[in-house]
């Protein structure tokens, strides 16, 4: 191991704003079988659509490799992501490998998945004997209807439940269920959302609409903010503040007074927090990006080659994200709060993950 890596064991990653990489997140597809509106509408990506071909898309093997690297810069929890992860082969066998991993302090990887659930219940078991830590589900709302226009499939919310209610009890906790609220099209959905899982251990979280990826309709009208959502949560439900000490976080955490739930509100429009972002984000493709509102990677690709050294790659990552200084979010706040429409191509939700 070079001197770099050697000094990084004693002190992780830091990047131009002197935050540390602690994250990463590794999109293992960009398919996706729902076609959400505000991420791969269909309109874009319809049957004509060319997505990654198989050949196109790292292997396991340089995965891992990659991961190592990472894990060497002091990255300590990996999420996979997609486009939908679970539509990637051999997916188990993958965590398995991903879970002899220790990171710098010695202690098990944290493994994170983060998916739509549709084949969530025929896959639960072997993710969690595979070694899977936990699973976020996405879920926009429990009404079929609103359901169905918003994912742009036609499958009922029964079937994501399932697979929810599977993870669960299989172990694969804490399970989170996220949901993107667009005002007008699925704000009524909050308290029904809060009320299934209030008496549960599944910690629901309500995001802000976010400018990104397919959200090509994205203006601030469409955007209900974390405040707003929590003043509807409170309007039937006390919450109690919830001390987290990840310092890192992006969701602010309550706890229903009256049940055993955990509901938390990301507000990455009206209170970005690029300030605490220690996440990296590797594309299905091998391109590195420092941001969700990146418009372009680093392609790593020439470092996973059996050739490369590991200490390369590290070398790589270790400056790419040295240089880093993105906080797009809190740069452009004003112009949210405007209301003017994004006017630059962010790189697809789909490739990069959320």
């Amino acid at each position: 191991m070079n001197a770099i890596a050697e000094a990084i064991i004693a002190e992780p990653a830091r990047d131009g704003l002197a935050r540390p990489l602690r994250d990463l997140r590794l999109s293992v597809i960009d398919q996706c079988n729902f076609r959400c509106t505000y991420c791969m509408p269909r309109e874009v990506f319809d049957s004509n659509y060319r997505f990654l071909q198989a050949s196109e898309r790292l292997s396991f093997e340089q995965m891992l490799k990659l991961v190592r690297a990472f894990v060497a810069l002091g990255v300590e929890k990996v999420r996979i992501t997609g486009g939908e992860p679970l539509l990637r082969r051999g997916l188990e066998t993958f965590i398995e490998r991903l879970a002899a991993i220790t990171t710098l302090r010695g202690a098990p990887l944290d493994i994170a998945l983060t998916t739509n659930g549709s084949l969530l219940a025929a896959r639960a078991r072997g993710l969690r004997d595979a070694g899977l830590s936990r699973v976020t589900v996405s879920l926009d709302a429990l009404d079929d209807a609103i359901f169905r226009r918003m994912s742009d499939v036609d499958m009922p919310v029964a079937r994501i439940l399932d697979g929810i209610e599977k993870a669960q009890a299989v172990g694969l906790a804490p399970v989170k269920v996220n949901a993107v609220i667009e005002r007008g099209v699925n704000d009524s959905q909050i308290l029904p959302l809060v009320r299934q899982f209030m008496n549960s251990d599944i910690a629901v979280r309500f995001i802000e609409f976010m400018d990104v990826g397919g959200a090509a309709g994205w203006s601030n009208s469409t955007v209900l903010t974390a405040r707003d959502m929590r003043a509807i949560v409170e309007s039937e439900f006390p919450l109690i503040a919830v001390d987290d000490s990840d310092g890192s976080a992006t969701s602010v955490n309550y706890r229903i007074a009256n049940g055993q739930g955990t509901v938390g509100f990301i507000a990455s429009v009206s209170q970005p927090f690029c300030g605490k972002c220690s996440r990296a984000r590797v594309s299905a493709d091998g391109q590195l990006y420092t941001c969700l509102f990146a418009t372009q990677g680093a392609d790593l690709k020439p470092w996973l080659g059996e050739t490369t050294s590991s200490e390369q790659l590290i070398d790589a990552i270790n400056t790419r994200w040295h240089t880093r200084d993105d906080h797009y979010s809190e740069l452009n706040a004003d112009r949210r709060r405007s209301g003017q429409r994004k006017t630059w191509p962010t790189v697809r939700m789909s490739l990069v993950g959320g």
